[in-house]
């Protein structure tokens, strides 16, 4: 079958197989920073935002995303480079492997959020699992990003 996607303000039109999962579609398509960790949705690590909101692309049918746009890392370089000077200078990166992932659902939650409170940060951020940091960098980081004093 055949969808049609925006990847990054590009217009693709893709053969795609119906079991397809958006990760597989993308990677398929040459972009490889989107990274694939639990296959569950349980971790963030494969995180893209669909029109704009994290998803997680390991379980998300490609067929859904027929008409969409889909955003990665490379399509918001200017707001992830500011956000990851933030997280490394907050000692936040360690191996970097779920950053990506993390970067576009804190993008996406400056977008959808306004002046939120610490909870609220972490209620946003619940399925971005991160082994190597102990989350308080990351936390401080966003918060800066935020514009949140609290």
């Amino acid at each position: 079958m055949k969808i049609e996607i925006n990847i990054n303000n590009n217009s693709k039109c893709i053969e795609i197989n119906p079991s397809e999962t958006l990760y597989e579609v993308l990677h398929r398509c040459g972009v490889t920073s989107v990274k694939k960790a639990c296959g569950t949705s349980s971790c963030g690590i494969c995180t893209v935002l669909l029109d704009g909101r994290p998803i997680p692309s390991c379980s998300f049918l490609a067929a859904k995303a027929d008409g969409h746009h889909i955003t990665t890392i490379e399509g918001v370089q200017e707001e992830a480079n500011s956000l990851g000077a933030l997280m490394n200078g907050e000692g936040a990166v360690q191996c970097g492997f779920c950053t990506p992932g993390f970067l576009l659902t804190v993008i996406a939650m400056k977008k959808e959020l306004s002046n939120p409170d610490e909870q609220q940060i972490k209620n946003y951020l619940v399925g971005n699992l991160c082994r190597c940091t102990g989350y308080e960098g990351q936390l401080r980081a966003v918060k800066r990003y935020m514009g949140v004093s609290k």
